[in-house]
């Protein structure tokens, strides 16, 4: 695939990032596609809307796309790298490509995940970065909760 498909995928991702922000909650999006670009679900961190931890952007657009019978051919997209939790579902299901908006901001266990065989595709994108820098700056301890540093 090549990375104008990538790019238009992150949009999707990017689409859940920015209802995110709107909502109140950190801006951080995600969605599952098919190895052949067919969106499958999309998702993004609801953590302060529904008072939930573990509803991150992956975990969300894991959770919207039901069960499967495989994940390994399926490619999840996320504006920002998985943390270790996210990276977890990524590895527990066997999702083999990871596609990141950036990974500047929070690296997360993108360096895992590819030492562990994931496809990762960092697009370093500075509209996924602004994006999130923008809510840190307003939002830190928020920020730093979501992250697990105190």
């Amino acid at each position: 695939m090549d990375q104008a498909k990538y790019e238009a995928m992150l949009q999707v991702a990017l689409e859940e990032a920015r209802q995110g922000f709107a909502e109140g909650g950190i801006p951080i999006g995600a969605a599952l596609f098919t190895e052949d670009g067919e969106l499958v679900s999309r998702g993004h961190n609801r953590r302060v809307q529904e008072d939930d931890s573990s509803i991150h952007g992956e975990t969300d657009a894991f959770r919207k796309a039901g069960r499967q019978r495989s994940y390994r051919k399926l490619i999840m997209v996320t504006t920002l790298s998985p943390c270790w939790y996210c990276s977890g579902l990524v590895r527990q299901f066997g999702i083999g490509t990871v596609v990141v908006g950036e990974s500047r901001t929070f690296r997360g266990g993108a360096d895992w995940l590819r030492e562990n065989g994931v496809n990762i595709i960092d697009l370093d994108s500075a509209e996924c970065r602004e994006l999130l820098e923008r809510y840190v700056a307003a939002h830190p301890e928020v920020w730093n909760e979501d992250i697990g540093k105190e």
